[in-house]
């Protein structure tokens, strides 16, 4: 079957066209599908200290989800039209900056995957050994492309896309001492989650307190959100995690500094739930396949998008508080999310 240019990277490409006069758009990498060359391209808006606040904004990883790279999209859309005449964001951007790669896996859109072109899942494929405690299959294997959550067949080996991503966000985020990211997915139950890492282990990571704090603050701004905050090793874990590879090495790069990656897990089974016959289709069960629906879904998140953004933009709020603090922060969150 031939392959199209997916439509996620047409709007990217008619997206960047406009950022290209408010900041810096880069081709991180090219993959090349049925002699389609499919470029992974960032998006970095803000001031040009190196230092600044960083908000990273990241979607497509997995080819089948493809709703989670037209969130992104859409996300970035506002954002640059906002520019133009919006001068309080004008005056956010001026001391901080936004970091977006909306299509990760443009291969696997292409091909209508989960995995790259390689037959690798990119959220298995991070250059950390096999940790031994993953959950059986789902959590990565070496066994065969052809089993879903393949996470390459030699250890070390790094795919295309996955250096990309890692790449642009060790240049960007590893200079500054505060970071949020957010990685959007979709296609785990009914609920919209938040996973913060660790994935490989249930162990509680350094930034235990910001995570807390951000979550309470979220609580108190938003009372009425509907997301379950929680470990991403609370559902499964897994091996070849790339947000844990990044946080660990931010630690290194940054011992002071505070990095907070997220993922967005968004409930596609409550699409499925309204209309069962997207199970019919390949991408279904991942997507919204109601154009009303995906336009509702395309803007759900922007309040929680802003509000972390809003977070990088006030770190005194959640990052910059002393030891005391901190450890009272970190005992209500082990309290949270730990203490079962």
């Amino acid at each position: 079957m031939p392959v199209d240019l997916p439509p996620e990277c047409i709007e990217l490409e008619s997206l960047s066209r406009i950022a290209r006069e408010q900041g810096t758009v880069e081709d991180l990498a090219v993959v090349e599908v049925d002699s389609i060359r499919l470029p992974i391209t960032s998006v970095l808006l803000g001031c040009s200290d190196p230092r600044a606040p960083l908000f990273i904004v990241v979607g497509g990883v997995h080819g089948l989800e493809r709703i989670g790279a037209r969130v992104v999209l859409s996300y970035l859309r506002t954002v640059l039209e906002s520019f133009a005449w919006d001068e309080t964001l004008r005056r956010k951007l001026e001391h901080t900056r936004l970091l977006f790669v909306p299509v990760v896996n443009p291969g696997g859109i292409a091909l209508r995957q989960r995995s790259n072109p390689n037959g690798v899942d990119l959220m298995r494929n991070a250059p950390i050994p096999d940790s031994g405690g993953a959950t059986p299959l789902i959590g990565g294997h070496r066994l065969s492309p052809a089993l879903p959550w393949f996470r390459g067949g030699v250890p070390g080996q790094v795919e295309v896309e996955t250096q990309a991503l890692i790449d642009v966000v060790e240049r960007h985020a590893f200079t500054c001492p505060t970071v949020v990211a957010i990685d959007v997915h979709s296609g785990f139950g009914f609920r919209d989650r938040l996973w913060f890492p660790y994935a490989h282990t249930r162990v509680p990571i350094d930034h235990l307190a910001e995570v807390g704090r951000i979550a309470e603050l979220f609580d108190v701004t938003h009372p009425e959100h509907f997301y379950r905050i929680e470990p991403q090793a609370q559902a499964y874990t897994i091996s070849g995690d790339v947000w844990d590879y990044l946080y660990d090495g931010y630690r290194d790069a940054q011992p002071e500094g505070s990095f907070v990656p997220l993922t967005l897990e968004m409930g596609s089974w409550q699409w499925v739930k309204k209309n069962p016959r997207q199970l019919i289709s390949r991408v279904g069960p991942f997507n919204p396949q109601m154009p009303h629906r995906e336009q509702r879904i395309r803007r759900r998140h922007f309040t929680l998008f802003d509000f972390l953004w809003r977070c990088v933009a006030s770190p005194r709020a959640w990052a910059e508080r002393s030891a005391e603090q901190r450890a009272e922060a970190r005992w209500r969150a082990f309290d949270r999310w730990y203490a079962r």
